[in-house]
């Protein structure tokens, strides 16, 4: 390849970057969903649990691939072994699944923040209004389209001028945005109970598929499994310390997530009367409930642009690193420039994202395993290809290239004091759990009794 590697400056802007990809829309909505769904404290405590362990191991493993192969995940697999390198494939595949999809999301939410930076937050409370949108043939392709060439712009521009320049500025506004929205949920009559659900562990909701849930959270929250975390290890220099990295992703992911509970939860709770059900999975709980929360709020309009200002913010740090990754793929496979493989990417998206958008639409009778064109995407890559090599990562580094290889890699600049515990989880934890989340999944689809 022509064009020398890019590299992040350092740590600071790895941390950010990293954290931002890990930061998205799964923490803002999806997690408070499943903490609801699976009996607030209780999932809360298991899931930070499974964070600092299974989540640990699993990032660790992933970033030390890329720095110590220096490549994205379609040629890392191959050169640590030749057998292993349809690994890479699968994990090439997955960003390019979910970036079309994710992208339509983005583009939803660019429509909430626009609506309610208008004026529009009471019409946005109403019943129909989401459903409405998302029926329409060519509006939401034109806020997916907006999305997707902004994730195209500053992946453009490149690793150091365009990432981490934009996650340096981002991530930090996003943590205030979050912190201050909380804040004034927390105000509202009735939100204490709401708090008190999400906080206090509760042992009798306790049960195997608590853990499943919050297993598989822990992928889509922390980019893991999704060639992501390779790309951007490989882009990683060899002087930062591994180890204190990813315990500081990790500290950003779980505290944006758990700050994202606290702000939407007791919100809701006191909104609804104290019922859980309200918080619906996916866009309904953003996109529907919360807009009505907003609009029984003392200032519900001011705080609806906010909320919706960071969401944005998740959703397009997300999405770069998204990008970034197929496009890192296509370059280390195809050695083509930068500039041509972020046309080539961004006419694939369009192509992929705009049967997405019209599946709620005009092709609203296409399902496949009675799903939407949208969330079929989204089952293959999140509950089928990701755990697949998740298994095999945990294969490759337990007991082919051994744990020692990557403990070698985070120990070139500082200690690796939890590497017993990394070994433990990459040998025998995590190969177990991850079949069991395939299985749940693929079982829950087919509308088989769960686990």
């Amino acid at each position: 390849m022509g064009e020398k590697r890019s590299n992040f400056t350092g740590k600071l802007g790895f941390v950010l970057a990293a954290a931002g990809s890990a930061v998205g829309l799964g923490n803002i909505w999806r997690f408070p969903y499943l903490a609801a769904k699976y009996g607030g404290g209780i999932f809360l405590l298991v899931y930070l649990i499974l964070a600092v362990t299974f989540g640990f191991a699993l990032m660790i493993a992933e970033i030390a691939i890329g720095r110590k192969t220096g490549q994205s995940a379609i040629s890392a697999f191959g050169t640590l072994s030749k057998k292993f390198s349809f690994v890479g494939v699968i994990a090439s595949v997955v960003p390019a699944i979910i970036l079309p999809y994710y992208s339509v999301i983005g583009g939803w939410v660019t429509k909430y923040l626009f609506v309610f930076a208008t004026g529009g937050a009471k019409a946005s409370a109403s019943d129909t209004f989401f459903t409405d949108f998302i029926a329409k043939p060519m509006e939401p392709i034109g806020w997916f389209l907006l999305f997707i060439g902004l994730t195209a712009l500053v992946v453009l521009l490149g690793v150091e001028k365009g990432i981490e320049k934009v996650s340096k500025f981002m991530m930090p506004i996003l943590v205030v945005l979050v912190l201050v929205v909380s804040v004034y949920g927390l105000t509202v009559d009735g939100a204490m109970d709401g708090l008190v659900y999400y906080l206090k562990p509760d042992f009798s909701k306790f049960s195997a598929t608590t853990v499943l849930a919050a297993m598989g959270q822990l992928f889509y929250s922390m980019s893991l499994a999704m060639g992501i975390m390779i790309t951007y290890g490989s882009y990683m220099k060899k002087d930062v310390n591994l180890a204190s990295s990813v315990k500081q992703i990790e500290f950003f992911d779980t505290g944006i997530a758990f700050l994202a509970g606290l702000m939407i939860i007791p919100a809701v709770f006191a909104f609804s009367g104290g019922d859980a059900a309200a918080l619906n999975k996916g866009p309904s709980l953003m996109f529907i409930t919360l807009p009505k929360v907003f609009d029984s709020m003392a200032g519900g309009a001011i705080i609806g642009a906010v909320f919706f200002l960071l969401v944005l913010f998740a959703a397009l740090t997300s999405s770069i690193s998204l990008f970034e990754t197929v496009v890192s793929i296509v370059r280390d496979k195809l050695g083509w420039s930068r500039k041509v493989t972020c046309v080539v990417v961004l006419v694939f998206c369009v192509a992929l994202g705009i049967p997405s958008s019209l599946g709620f639409g005009l092709w609203s009778g296409i399902a496949v395993m009675g799903l939407s064109i949208l969330d079929m995407f989204d089952f293959v890559s999140n509950n089928v290809l990701m755990p697949v090599v998740a298994f095999f990562t945990c294969i490759l580094v337990g007991y082919v290239i051994k744990p020692k290889a990557i403990i070698e890699e985070v120990e070139l600049n500082g200690p690796f004091t939890r590497k017993t515990l990394f070994t433990v989880v990459i040998k025998y934890i995590a190969p177990i759990c991850i079949v069991l989340i395939l299985v749940s999944s693929i079982l829950d689809v087919l509308g088989i009794a769960k686990i």
